[in-house]
């Protein structure tokens, strides 16, 4: 049975928690759903393309579209489905401690990312790690290691990372990893929250059934102009 409650983590998008509209709308994307210019880069990992866990989440998505208050979402392209395991730099982001101490603030992006290109060529290869989902919300999918052993390793690679990158973000230690489906553009009406919490504990159950282990490819370092595309250019090998 599912719980009759609204999870925590609804609950925060409902309208009557908020007198301020979602953040990132008018920077990350408009009120129509259009990701907006925002470049930057960072390191992803892509769904394996055509796998159980690509497909189950895809089909997560359509049913999250199905729903009435869908047009309150702006939702990433299928094909750009990834978790972050790494924060690169951002264009409206160019701020300590977001952005290396080494290199000035008014670095153009692309600047960036052809230094970040040339000091990664230098990351070492690293174990790979398992991850799998554990929580599911409107904007996407919450992600654990799939053991204890996953979760060190993962944290090794973050930590890795913030070497070569030369700044740690302020949730360094308790990043929640996640696979972003959406972005909100209006807060919900509280009403539909529990029609909301009945389809989130469904399609939970669905995807760890189906998807007990995300299906992953390596960890990459990729470019982007906006949320619509992540750009490969380093593979990392695993060991």
């Amino acid at each position: 049975m599912h719980a009759p409650l609204v999870s925590k983590d609804l609950g925060y998008i409902s309208a009557a928690c908020h007198d301020q509209p979602p953040r990132h709308l008018g920077s990350r994307f408009n009120e129509n759903g259009e990701f907006l210019p925002e470049p930057g880069n960072t390191v992803v990992c892509h769904l394996v393309g055509g796998s159980q866990t690509e497909n189950a989440i895809i089909a997560t998505r359509r049913r999250f579209l199905d729903m009435p208050e869908a047009s309150q979402l702006a939702f990433t392209p299928a094909s750009s489905l990834h978790m972050t395991v790494f924060q690169g730099i951002i264009e409206f982001r160019r701020a300590l401690p977001y952005w290396p101490q080494t290199m000035p603030l008014d670095t153009p992006i692309d600047a960036m990312t052809d230094y970040y290109r040339d000091r990664l060529s230098a990351f070492p290869a690293l174990p790979g790690f398992n991850m799998q989902v554990t929580g599911l919300r409107p904007v996407g999918l919450v992600l654990t290691g799939a053991t204890a052993e996953d979760d060190r390793i993962v944290a090794l690679w973050r930590d890795t990372f913030a070497d070569f990158f030369g700044y740690r973000h302020p949730d360094h230690d308790s990043y929640e990893f996640h696979i972003t489906l959406s972005y909100i553009i209006s807060w919900f009406k509280p009403a539909c929250l529990p029609r909301w919490q009945a389809m989130l504990d469904e399609e939970l159950e669905k995807l760890r059934a189906a998807a007990p282990v995300m299906e992953m490819r390596p960890p990459a370092f990729c470019e982007f102009r906006d949320m619509n595309h992540f750009k490969e250019l380093v593979v990392f090998d695993r060991r």
